[in-house]
């Protein structure tokens, strides 16, 4: 049936089903930002996909094709596999608005010497940034917005049944404009700690003009870090709100992605 046949029979076609289903469920979680982390064990997601997929079977009438194995139904699952990665990547966009803001923010202070291992990339990043981003991911736990984002997957599968149409002109406009919203975040997110930031950089290049035997490096890397940090603390509620702010657009982000 599948090019692959057991002597199983109907609990076989559930299994390819399940499969077939964990498919864009998997790749979706394998390119978001939380599930996707270098630190979420590769059984962790396919069990969470398994779990999901198990819904999505009882509560839609999916169908594998029924040549699993042909041309065909590769492309369906490849399908399948793109849809899931677009659905994650969208996430992948919002979650990249505090490390943006870091690097700006860190440039400015000088901190972008002090660097740490992401625990979602596995890559170094800046301290500031890994900072954001686990502001950013307590903020987007707190507010359930993770549930959301499940929901959405498990509604895609009315939206867009597997074999559908899916990919057109406005959809992919819309994966554009969703890019443009992130460093437009990032710079708000940013701006506040970065005029506090050059206003004392100003100041220290008219104390260094005044007094030019005065060591600049040992004076604006102190006096930088110290208000970088005074700004940080005075611009925490700012952060926090455009955290959640951040949350809500990301998932009314893939529920446009999505559709009615």
């Amino acid at each position: 049936m599948n090019g692959l046949d057991f002597g199983f029979g109907h609990l076989e076609a559930e299994f390819w089903r399940l499969v077939f289903a964990m498919t864009r469920i998997g790749a979706a979680m394998v390119a978001a930002p939380l599930f996707g982390a270098a630190g979420v064990s590769a059984q962790a997601r396919v069990i969470v996909a398994g779990a999901i997929a198990v819904m999505v079977c009882a509560w839609t009438p999916i169908a594998a094709p029924v040549q699993l194995l042909s041309l065909a139904g590769l492309m369906a699952t490849l399908q399948e596999v793109l849809i899931g990665l677009v659905l994650g990547f969208v996430l992948q966009l919002s979650f990249a608005a505090p490390t943006i803001a870091a690097e700006i923010i860190g440039g400015g202070m000088g901190m972008n010497m002090a660097a740490s291992i992401d625990p979602q990339s596995g890559t170094q990043s800046p301290a500031l940034g890994h900072f954001f981003a686990v502001v950013l991911t307590v903020v987007f736990l707190g507010l359930n917005a993770h549930l959301g984002w499940i929901a959405l997957i498990l509604r895609s599968y009315e939206t867009f049944p597997p074999g559908g149409h899916w990919f057109g002109p406005d959809r992919i406009h819309a994966l554009l404009g969703f890019g443009t919203t992130m460093f437009a975040t990032a710079i708000a997110i940013a701006l506040p700690v970065t005029l506090i930031l050059l206003l004392v950089q100003v100041a220290t290049a008219v104390i260094g003009r005044s007094a030019p035997s005065l060591n600049l490096f040992s004076l604006g890397l102190p006096a930088g870090v110290l208000a970088g940090l005074a700004a940080l603390i005075a611009a925490a509620p700012l952060v926090a709100d455009r955290s959640s702010e951040l949350s809500l657009t990301a998932i009314d982000q893939v529920a446009t992605l999505i559709g009615p």
